[in-house]
């Protein structure tokens, strides 16, 4: 039944609707459980076998006339021959076959063939109608015997042409004719010698070698398995001297062949005659037309068509071109062919009118119709042939015009039409459709029949499938009106459906591909409106045979032992067997071949073990194979042979050249005792790319050709190399050029987007195809748009083979729906795939909403807003921007350029956090939306205000006017108070001679202080000082500095900290003394040698001891206190006698400037967007845009005093 599926809308069971009325359905007679049960039915005879229409029969044999039918009750059988009643009873040579309607005529014995030739035609006929088999003519063999003739010796002139006759007797069927000489040997034939259609030998020109007696015709008649021979025909070809000589004493007796001279000349056409000639042939057959010229030198013969092309790949060339043939002709084929016969000489041409006829051939041959009664149903007959057929009816073997009538029926030229059938329109049809060259005979029944389904299907059948593999479950079935079918797995039945089941008409359930959850119980049902059945099969889903462990490649020595390994693994349920081969035959029968579990191995191997040996592992439901090859060689020779890369591949061949494939094959180099393991394949496309070469696929070193699958309009070249161990080969020497044709290309392009520039545009683009993905020629593209939500059709237009097209006057952002398909000069890619763009966006039209600030800490605000409106947006939400500034008076705003920060929160956020506010300051802020295309208008600006904070550091700390009881401190306050200061506090302690800390004094002083006086000090003493501002909200960070008392009258006086002079004309007498210089000549030296150590450590990759450094200049804040009297624990330096901290060396003025510590956001740069999580938390960049200030002053600090330096050391 042809293939037919009719599903209903959306996901629905798997239902099998079947057109009742074209329904054809036959009742299976064959023996077997499916016939039991349907032993009940009735059906029209059908034939099933007939001998052919011509039937040509050995005369030497018994003659059979085939005539098989079948039918419920069996059919009777009779025949007519000539036209009338042929009673077989009344000849003892005829008997009929039991159960059969053939005939067996016993010749053999008495009797003649010629006695029973005739037309005979054999009639099949049960209670439900006729069946009538084609008229078949049976007519015996014949081959008769060449008539006597008296052949005479024929003598030519060398150069001229000759035409031997064979002239056949006419036999049936028609004898093959071919030329031998008495030994039986095969007269060679070439351009200059050939054999016509006709049987004749045709000579374009003689040559002295032609001359020969035995030049025999020789006719085989294939029937009767007879060769019957012609006299034979000498032949002698003499020179114009000898030929003088022939005339004279021979004229009488011997035959002359033409009078020609032997000089050059131009073609002539031996055979067909004249300019013109017509030829008919039947449709199907195998059109022959043939030109034979004579000429001096041998013509060459060209065909051409003069209205057309002579088609591909049906037509051939024969006898050395004399003979042009198309197979399959057709009508298209008819029209006027030139052959043309040319040498140096000249040229001649010949026309021949082909017209072709066709015997009668089927369009739609009718088949049989199962009808339940009340239903309507059409028999179509429709054949087509030049002339048209003519067209007659017949009703089991009766013309419809005489037979009886039938109410329920309606003829209509080609096609009968039943109406509301009952049970007596059940009847053989037999359609007969004829013209002058044949005619066409179809025998179909209509059967009237009221059954319910019945499954003819084994129930519980168990199908077993290897998985990842098709399943097919069977559901034969029989009822009429047709049943639908339905299809349902497991207990519960759910019901299959159509996007992973494929039904067939025939009620087969496919499964494409069969997974391990496809386990399981399946039931078919099948209804109509007389009733229903239903059948359960069994699927089971097995595990795949793989091959885990290959045989290997082997090259061993002659003598030695090798095995080949192959290790399998199937299914634990599934009976495995695996058999190994030789060159794909059985192992020799030799005990030198054993086979252990695993295993192969050949014992004491000779040079005929070499071969591809092939472990083949099968199971009931699947077979797999692994092979590999052993090459035995010679004992290995001293000297070691020298291994090296393979040589090249050479003589590449291209074969099989299809459209799109083609087989390449190749010889190849030398391994240089290296086995190749693998052969690579490249191509070049000399149309698109020439010179550069890319790969095609890879083979196995075991093989030497390869199925190459070829694009269209690609102009091939390849080249082969070859791989081992060591590395691959230099490629081979290049094929020859292949160009495929030209096809419609194959796929669209990618990447296609549609994005606006503007406004009012949408610019689509799309990453074109190369040259090699065109296909052919004349790349263009089909480029479509229309919008997505409004029901206009699409516009396309074709461009260029470019990769950009612009749509103007669109709305602004409006969905478009896009496609770009490729087109070339042959045709249309497949229908592309559908993408959605936008065209061009415009700025937000609307600002954020109901802004409002909430401020979290002295440095952390979050803000909220409402989101704008999406239609407002007019472009792809790219988030909310904040610009937030501090709010200055009149008099900064003058003097500063506003400072003004950004931050970006992406997506649909209604809310964000302002990290790295400045305490106690004013703020202002606004939220614009952003789209692809801009920012947006501003919110009205947002003010707040942060709390007060813990201040920074004293700006700077100075001592001044040292004496020996006092110390002066002046400072400037913070740079940053970040609220309003309250107080400061000091606290010092002191540093005795072996560098302990003293007890702490802590001292609260005034906001409004900037100097103050430290009185009731110990004289020749150095005190280290931790200055702190605060605020309401608490203590800064604090500055340090170190000072020293004066001594006392008879010592020395430190200078002035902050002048940085000399302090008294007593400095300059102590710069004379010879102690003072002695302890600076011992200073430095001290330094110097420090200096060589750390020097030396430094190239050594030393470390210094910083953790002992910074344990003994910590800070007081962590210092731990000492249990007996709450002070900090000893200070130390008696490593190299250096201050506390870094902090602590003290410039010549005494004034300690606070590094710029503050690490402020702004600093990560300018003009740079900043996002942050909705918690606050820093996740993109921030940025300031400002005017940078003018530096306060560079301050410089000069070296210390000599006084500095030894005080450092008290």
């Amino acid at each position: 039944m042809p293939e037919k599926k009719c599903w209903s809308a959306g996901r629905v069971p798997l239902i099998l609707c079947l057109c009742q009325a074209i329904g054809a359905l036959e009742v299976p007679l064959d023996h077997g459980e499916k016939a039991k049960l349907l032993e009940d039915l009735v059906q029209p005879p059908t034939i099933t076998q007939q001998s052919p229409k011509d039937y040509v029969i050995d005369p030497r044999e018994n003659i059979v006339i085939q005539c098989e039918a079948k039918g419920k009750p069996p059919p009777s059988f009779s025949w007519t021959r000539n036209g009338t009643h042929f009673d077989i009873d009344k000849d003892p040579l005829i008997t009929m076959k039991p159960g059969s309607g053939t005939l067996i005529i016993n010749i053999m014995s008495e009797g003649k063939a010629e006695t029973y030739e005739g037309v005979y035609q054999c009639t099949a006929r049960n209670e439900r109608g006729a069946a009538v088999s084609n008229n078949i003519v049976v007519r015996p063999s014949r081959s008769p015997l060449w008539t006597k003739e008296k052949l005479e010796p024929i003598t030519l002139q060398n150069g001229q042409s000759l035409v031997l006759p064979c002239r056949p007797p006419v036999g049936l069927p028609s004898p093959i004719i071919f030329w031998m000489d008495n030994s039986f040997q095969r007269l060679p034939q070439n351009e200059r010698v050939s054999q016509g259609l006709n049987g004749d030998l045709y000579f374009s020109n003689v040559l002295p070698e032609d001359t020969r007696e035995d030049y025999i015709c020789y006719a085989r008649f294939n029937h009767t398995q007879t060769i019957q021979q012609k006299q034979p025909i000498s032949v002698r070809v003499i020179s114009v001297d000898e030929l003088n000589d022939t005339i004279a004493a021979n004229l009488s007796d011997t035959e002359f062949y033409g009078a020609k001279s032997n000089r050059e000349r131009p073609p002539t056409f031996l055979t067909p005659e004249g300019n013109a000639s017509n030829k008919e042939e039947l449709r199907g057959n195998v059109l022959s037309l043939e030109c034979i010229a004579e000429g001096l030198p041998t013509p060459v013969i060209y065909w051409i068509k003069e209205d057309g092309t002579l088609p591909i790949n049906r037509t051939f060339y024969r006898n050395f071109q004399k003979t042009l043939q198309i197979i399959l002709v057709s009508e298209a084929d008819s029209g006027n062919y030139q052959c043309i016969a040319k040498n140096a000489l000249g040229a001649i041409h010949h026309t021949i009118s082909v017209t072709v006829k066709a015997a009668p051939y089927w369009i739609i041959e009718p088949e049989n119709l199962v009808l339940s009664p009340g239903e309507n149903g059409p028999l179509i007959c429709r054949a087509n042939g030049n002339p048209k057929p003519r067209i007659s009816w017949l009703t089991n073997g009766v013309p419809i015009e005489i037979a009886p009538d039938d109410p329920n029926r309606k003829i209509d030229g080609d096609t009968i039409i039943f109406s509301n059938v009952q049970e007596r329109s059940s009847a053989v049809y037999q359609c007969n459709a004829s013209n002058e060259y044949g005619y066409l005979l179809a025998n179909a029944f209509v059967n009237v029949l009221a059954e319910p389904p019945r499954i003819l299907t084994s129930a519980n059948k168990v199908y077993q499938v290897i998985a990842n593999r098709p399943a097919w479950l069977d559901c034969t079935f029989f009822g009429s009106p047709l049943p639908t079918i339905e299809w349902f797995k497991g207990a519960k039945g759910s019901a299959l459906h159509e996007d992973i089941y494929v039904l067939h008409q025939n009620g087969t359930l496919e499964i494409p591909v069969a997974q391990k959850d496809s386990t399981g119980a399946y039931t078919c049902v099948a209804r109509n409106k007389l009733g229903m059945a239903k059948n359960e099969v069994h699927l089971e889903i097995k595990d795949p045979t793989r091959i885990i462990k290959q045989p290997e490649y082997a090259v061993v020595q002659r003598g030695s032992t090798v095995s080949f390994e192959c290790k399998v693994k199937q299914d634990h349920s599934l009976i495995l067997t695996v058999i190994w081969l030789k060159d794909n035959g059985e192992l020799p029968n030799d005990g030198r071949f054993t086979i252990d579990k695993d295993h192969l191995v050949i014992a004491d191997v000779s040079d005929d073990d070499g071969g591809t040996y092939m472990c083949v592992a099968n199971t009931t439901l699947d077979t797999v194979s692994a092979s590999a090859v052993l090459s035995v060689v010679a004992p290995t020779p001293t000297p070691a042979p020298i291994y090296d890369v393979p040589n090249p591949p050479f003589d590449l061949e291209l074969t099989d050249q299809l459209d799109k494939s083609v087989q390449l094959s190749w010889t190849p180099g030398d391994d240089n005792n290296n086995p190749i393991t693998k052969f690579i394949i490249e191509y070049e496309d000399a149309m698109h790319e020439a010179g550069l070469w890319h790969q095609q696929t890879e083979v196995p070193g075991t093989q030497t050709t390869a199925q190459l699958k070829l694009s269209p309009y690609v102009n091939y070249s390849f080249r082969v190399m070859a791989e081992n161990s060591l590395g691959r080969s230099v490629p081979s020497e290049p094929s020859e050029q292949y160009l495929t044709k030209a096809a419609e290309p194959d796929k669209n392009p990618m990447t296609v987007e549609g994005l606006g520039s503007e406004p009012d545009n949408l610019v689509i683009t799309w990453k074109p195809l190369n040259g090699f993905e065109s296909n052919g020629p004349g790349l263009q593209y089909k480029v479509s748009w229309r919008q997505k939500d409004g029901d206009d059709e699409w516009t396309s237009v074709v461009v260029a083979n470019v990769s950009k097209y612009i749509v103007s006057g669109t709305p602004t952002f409006v969905p478009y729906l896009i496609k770009v398909q490729a087109l070339n000069e042959v045709g249309f890619a497949p229908e592309p795939a559908v993408v959605m763009g936008h065209s061009g966006e415009d700025l937000p039209m609307v600002a954020p909403g109901n802004v409002h600030v909430s401020v979290v800490n002295s440095t952390l605000a979050e803000v909220h807003w409402d989101p704008v409106p999406l239609k407002s947006i007019r472009g792809h939400l790219q988030g909310y921007r904040i610009y937030y500034w501090k709010a200055q008076g009149a008099s900064k705003r003058n003097r500063h350029h506003i400072e003004k920060k950004i931050l970006t929160f992406q997506g649909s956020k209604a809310h964000g956090m302002l990290p790295g506010l400045e305490p106690f300051s004013n703020y202002k802020l606004n939220v614009r939306v952003v789209n692809g295309k801009g920012e947006g208008p501003a919110s009205p600006d947002s003010s707040f205000h942060t709390p007060e904070g813990v201040p920074s550091a004293p700006s700077s700390l100075k001592i001044v006017n040292p004496t020996l009881d006092s110390l002066t401190l002046e400072w400037d306050p913070p740079s940053h108070p970040n609220g309003i200061l309250t107080e400061y506090t000091l606290k010092y302690q002191p540093i005795n001679s072996t560098h302990e800390l003293g007890p702490l004094v802590d001292l609260k002083i005034p906001a409004n202080k900037t100097r103050w006086t430290l009185k009731n000090l110990n004289f020749s003493t150095r005190y280290k000082f931790y200055f702190f501002a605060q605020t309401s909200a608490g203590s800064g960070s604090h500055i340090t500095e170190e000072a020293v008392t004066s001594v006392d009258e008879a010592g020395i006086l430190p200078p002035d900290v902050g002048a940085g002079k000399a302090m008294a004309s007593r400095q300059v007498d102590i710069a004379t003394q010879g102690w003072f210089i002695g302890l600076m000549c011992a200073v430095a030296l001290l330094i110097l040698i420090l200096l060589i150590v750390c020097f030396i450590r430094r190239n050594k990759g030393g470390k210094y001891p910083v953790k002992e450094k910074e344990d003994a200049h910590a800070d007081p804040e962590i210092q731990p206190m000492k249990e007996d009297d709450g002070t900090f624990g000893e200070y130390s330096d008696a490593e190299d006698h250096k201050p506390l901290k870094k902090g602590s060396r003290t410039p010549s003025d005494r004034t300690v400037k606070k590094e710029d510590s503050d690490d402020s956001l702004v600093d990560y740069g300018e003009g740079v967007n900043g996002q942050f999580n909705e918690d606050g938390s820093f996740i993109g960049q921030y940025s300031g845009k400002k005017e940078k200030e003018p530096a306060e002053g560079n301050e410089s600090s000069e070296a210390p005093s000599p006084v500095n330096a030894m005080n450092s050391f008290v």
